[in-house]
């Protein structure tokens, strides 16, 4: 090989070095740009529980952040690999930024998930929950019949 097609690769790999950098910063944009609102998780316009919890449940999809965090880690792990960054300290402490918010967010998005379920069949175990009124007698005789006796 001759020194100008040597200098030509170095040039080359320089050019796809600072490619793969702008494609990692510009998928760690979108991702933090597709996260959930603060103000999204925190206020509602629900008229009870159920509410409350469906809004905030559809709030915390974190689907194209996650997808985009992929993206980045992908092309950061294959810059990494190709020795192509010559300082990507910053680039690390973003994706581990970034993966630990996406995992908060998903953690919640599976506990809310869960309440979901749990606070209406709750809602049915404490209108069911009592002592059970005779067909002859309305629940609260039982009260009025104590309140005569003393």
């Amino acid at each position: 090989m001759s020194q100008a097609t040597l200098g030509d690769d170095e040039e080359l790999f320089g050019e796809a070095a600072n490619e793969m950098r702008e494609d990692v910063e510009t998928s760690l944009e979108a991702a933090w740009a597709a996260l959930p609102d603060a103000d999204d998780i925190w206020e509602t316009d629900a008229d009870n529980v159920l509410g409350v919890l469906n809004g905030l449940n559809s709030a915390l999809e974190a689907g194209d952040a996650e997808e985009n965090l992929r993206d980045a880690k992908k092309w950061f792990t294959m810059g990494q690999r190709a020795d192509a960054f010559d300082d990507a300290a910053d680039l690390e402490a973003e994706i581990e930024a970034l993966e630990a918010a996406v995992t908060d967010i998903s953690a919640a998005g599976d506990q809310v998930g869960e309440l979901t379920s749990t606070v209406p069949a709750l809602r049915g175990t404490l209108q069911d929950a009592g002592p059970a009124a005779t067909d002859d007698e309305p629940a609260d005789a039982d009260t009025d019949a104590d309140e005569d006796e003393e």
